[in-house]
């Protein structure tokens, strides 16, 4: 087993490169799967849960080969095995993605209902209600769901909740249907939008790319192609925020600004300077203590709820009161206890967390619950007074690529030790 060791109270200073968006890659890599031919997906990020995905495809047959330590070659042609086993997917809940790709391509699916972070409930009944309203036949037993159909059918479908993972399920099945589907309260995530680039590569029809009504005309055949993955928005945020933290100054290159929009505006209420060019951000605190700012978590364009559990670290060290409140998961505040642990001063109440914010955090041996909550934790590390040990990294694993080795880069003290 693996724990990491932070030494704090180091401003970080310096460049990095942002990696693969983690939550672009894995619906690309999944939709894949309905093209003939051979994609090549570029710019993809070293994670456990692209791993995981990759397995799961080669399982059913793909032809998956990566090429250096960014591109992958994938050729789904010859799927023998249609199925996403619980042994392989009950860490990743992007494992659902599966099923759209599957059923409009093969006519039949059978994916083990998905694992992955515990942060609330995430049902996946959207994605059945509208694959049924497509003409699926699907029934769910033993913790699979296992659908079937001929050919799936174009039809217009309302998503009573925004739901990413539901309008890319949908969306992919959607291309190979027959006729029009038109899907609406779609998400709208740069996520979203990257997927419906690639699909588009593929030869895929579709209208409204980018807002909440997607319009799809079904084709035949899609051909595979050339994608080169967004920058990770959520991984970005996090390093700005644990510069902003650390009063530090860093550059992030390879970065999309037009993605972080809420994130920076929060950033400069906090304090910080942010300067832009089209592909880098540039913070410096010029060692000043974070101001407190409020959150409200909603879907895009709104703050999202993957930079929250970094924003709570940030006002847990700022000089005032802040309110977080997070509107999409109700388990989503799991990080709360353990920076209490290392003496912030947090109090939940519902699906707020209210934060007054004190001088120094204290070093502790700590634990990750959950993904984000783990980038909370490490951003806690490298402001505290002496050394953090975080637990259960594995959670870290599945979304930010060699973590440890980026912030030394910017100056910190984080080493991976096994024990």
């Amino acid at each position: 087993m693996e724990k990491i060791v932070i030494k704090g109270g180091k401003p970080l200073s310096g460049n990095i490169y942002a990696s693969g968006a983690k939550n672009a890659v894995l619906p690309i890599i999944a939709a894949s799967i309905v093209g003939t031919g051979t994609s090549i997906i570029k710019n993809v990020p070293h994670l456990d849960d692209v791993t995981t995905m990759n397995e799961l495809l080669i399982q059913m047959g793909v032809r998956l080969t990566i090429n250096d330590t960014t591109n992958v070659e994938i050729c789904a042609d010859h799927i023998h095995n249609p199925r996403a086993p619980y042994e392989t997917v009950k860490t990743m809940r992007a494992s659902i993605l599966a099923l759209g790709p599957l059923l409009t391509k093969y006519g039949k699916a059978e994916v083990s209902l998905p694992g992955g972070c515990a942060i609330g409930a995430r049902p996946v009944d959207i994605h059945l209600k509208g694959l049924e309203a497509m003409g699926a036949k699907i029934k769910v037993e033993n913790g699979y769901i296992i659908a079937k159909a001929d050919r799936l059918q174009g039809c217009q479908f309302y998503m009573d909740k925004v739901t990413v993972t539901g309008t890319e399920n949908l969306l992919i099945a959607a291309t190979l249907a027959k006729g029009e589907t038109i899907l609406e309260n779609c998400a709208t995530e740069p996520e979203v939008v990257d997927l419906t680039r690639y699909l588009i590569n593929m030869g895929a029809q579709i209208k409204g790319i980018g807002t909440s009504i997607l319009k799809i005309q079904g084709v035949k055949t899609l051909h595979g192609c050339e994608h080169n993955v967004i920058p990770d928005r959520i991984e970005v945020g996090t390093f700005l925020v644990a510069a902003a933290a650390t009063g530090g100054k860093i550059t992030i290159n390879r970065a999309n600004p037009e993605d972080l929009e809420s994130v920076l505006i929060k950033l400069r209420e906090a304090g910080a300077e942010i300067s832009t060019t089209k592909d880098s951000i540039s913070l410096n605190m010029h060692g000043k203590r974070p101001k407190p700012v409020n959150i409200n978590t909603a879907p895009h364009p709104a703050f999202p709820t993957d930079m929250q559990a970094q924003f709570c670290t940030l006002n847990a060290i700022a000089d005032g009161y802040s309110i977080v409140t997070e509107n999409l998961f109700e388990n989503r505040f799991m990080h709360i206890n353990e920076l209490i642990r290392m003496g912030a001063n947090i109090t939940v109440a519902g699906k707020q967390a209210i934060i007054k914010g004190v001088k120094q955090l204290n070093s502790a041996q700590t634990t990750a619950t959950d993904l984000r909550a783990s980038a909370s934790l490490v951003i806690a590390g490298l402001v505290a007074k002496g050394s953090t040990e975080i637990f259960d990294i594995h959670f870290i694993d599945r979304g930010y690529e060699v973590i440890e080795e980026k912030l030394n880069q910017l100056g910190a003290n984080i080493n991976r030790i096994s024990y």
